[in-house]
């Protein structure tokens, strides 16, 4: 490795809001971030689920054609 030119490695703690702190080997010293595995709602199990059906049906109202547009089209030959 050359010389003079490559970042130091310093032992730092990572911060997290929640007050959660990690020790680790990094280029740059103390890291302050948001979210981490410990307050993340993926990792905690507190993840809401994103109503899907409510959303399909709220486009196909939107922009989808209606049961009276679709009931009056005549059936294709068979």
């Amino acid at each position: 490795m050359k010389t003079d030119i490559h970042p130091g490695y310093f032992e730092t703690k990572i911060r997290c809001a929640c007050g959660n702190e990690v020790q680790i080997h990094s280029t740059v010293k103390d890291m302050h971030i948001d979210i981490c595995s410990n307050c993340h709602p993926f990792y905690t199990g507190k993840q809401k689920l994103v109503d899907t059906a409510g959303r399909i049906e709220k486009f196909n109202r939107k922009y989808g054609k209606s049961k009276v547009q679709q009931s009056e089209e005549p059936a294709a030959p068979k």
